[in-house]
């Protein structure tokens, strides 16, 4: 029952602020970056999924993204930077699609 209820809270917060961040919503994508990067809300700690986030974040002018990503990036291969920058693209190019 509590993974039920984690899978759910996991859901609502990923459908909530990607709905935001898809529009546009800058500290949508970096609360997506700040859950990926600590592993909360549900969601389980990804470097490359919070270093894209953080990245798109950062992109659209978010004061604290740029430092994030950097320290994110730290604890990152170039391979897994790479990939998380090959994501965010894919991401933009995704969101202007549904625009």
């Amino acid at each position: 029952m509590a993974f039920a209820r984690t899978q759910a809270k996991n859901t609502d917060f990923l459908n909530t602020y990607g709905d935001l961040a898809a529009r546009g919503d800058d500290d949508a994508l970096f609360s997506l970056g700040c859950a990926f990067s600590t592993g909360s809300h549900g969601i389980g700690c990804d470097m490359i999924e919070a270093h894209k986030w953080f990245n798109l974040a950062a992109a659209r002018g978010h004061e604290d993204a740029s430092n994030c990503r950097a320290e994110v990036a730290e604890e990152m291969s170039a391979r897994e930077i790479a990939e998380a920058q090959r994501r965010a693209r894919a991401w933009l190019k995704e969101a202007r699609a549904r625009h």
